[in-house]
């Protein structure tokens, strides 16, 4: 698993994360787009930890430093 993420793509990632998981504890995104929302979270977080985003594989986008 070969990182493709880059520091501003994780940033950004986590701080939608936040976004969505105040969105639903403050009870303003509810029912099911709440928990498609905090799922998405999760997966935002989980991208963001292990610096690799399985969609950006196959058009072969690299979000960080060239090596």
């Amino acid at each position: 698993m070969k990182k493709n993420m880059g520091t501003v793509d994780i940033v950004v990632r986590i701080l939608i994360a936040i976004l969505f998981v105040v969105l639903f504890a403050t009870k303003i995104v509810t029912g099911v787009l709440g928990i498609i929302l905090l799922v998405l979270a999760v997966v935002f977080v989980l991208t963001s930890i292990f610096r690799f985003c399985p969609l950006y594989t196959p058009f072969n986008i690299n979000t960080g430093k060239k090596e």
